[in-house]
């Protein structure tokens, strides 16, 4: 877990590696609970919406997709770690079926028809919006933190193609500057800035752990 917060800025972390914390259960970064930043922030996510299409990059098998799904949402999500998907469908007791990705060589999709959860086994940056669409909210429960700085711009550029018109993308950053997302056509607001230091991050050596919400939508045209 240190490696993937630690000193972010000359870290390069591989698929492969982010597969490895699956096998080893090195997924302290878990959480078994929804969200509280999802939890307080949803009616700004929904904006009185109903039905809303949810995606979720490297979604793990975050507890947070069945919530949404419970609540009527669709849930979308890209995941590199075929433990993880199976454990989420399985440790929620859910049905799902298994089928490849003719567009996606090697890749797979999850389904259970039942709650519109479908989650791609495969490279985040491998998806698109010819794959499935795009979203009317996006939920990103610290992707940003995680992927290799170098790819934050390749990344920022895949989240604005899948963004419908009327897209609220909820971000959860720990270090982040929003300059990221300047010139380009959405806007970024601060919902919430909380001092999420424990005694874990003092043993990473820090003395400082902010974690902020950021709500991105398309500039109105």
């Amino acid at each position: 877990i240190t490696s993937m917060f630690g000193q972010q800025a000359d870290r390069v972390m591989a698929l492969g590696e982010w597969e490895e914390y699956w096998q080893r259960n090195e997924i302290g970064f878990h959480q078994p609970q929804v969200h509280k930043i999802l939890k307080n922030n949803i009616d700004k996510v929904l904006n009185g919406r109903k039905g809303v299409r949810f995606f979720f990059p490297l979604c793990g098998k975050a507890v947070d997709m069945k919530w949404l799904a419970d609540m009527g949402h669709s849930v979308v999500g890209v995941e590199i770690s075929e433990k993880a998907i199976r454990q989420f469908f399985e440790e929620n007791n859910m049905t799902y079926t298994e089928e490849p990705v003719p567009a996606i060589p090697g890749a797979k999709v999850y389904k259970n028809s039942e709650k519109n959860i479908s989650l791609y086994q495969c490279d985040l940056y491998a998806f698109s919006s010819s794959i499935d669409g795009q979203f009317g909210a996006i939920w990103d429960r610290g992707s940003l933190v995680a992927i290799n700085p170098a790819d934050r711009e390749k990344y920022a550029a895949l989240i604005i193609s899948l963004m419908a018109k009327d897209c609220r993308y909820l971000l959860e950053t720990l270090l982040y500057n929003p300059d990221l997302y300047e010139g380009t056509d959405c806007d970024a607001d601060l919902l919430q800035s909380v001092d999420a230091m424990t005694d874990l991050q003092r043993q990473w050596g820090l003395d400082k752990f902010t974690q902020n919400a950021h709500l991105i939508t398309p500039k109105s045209s």
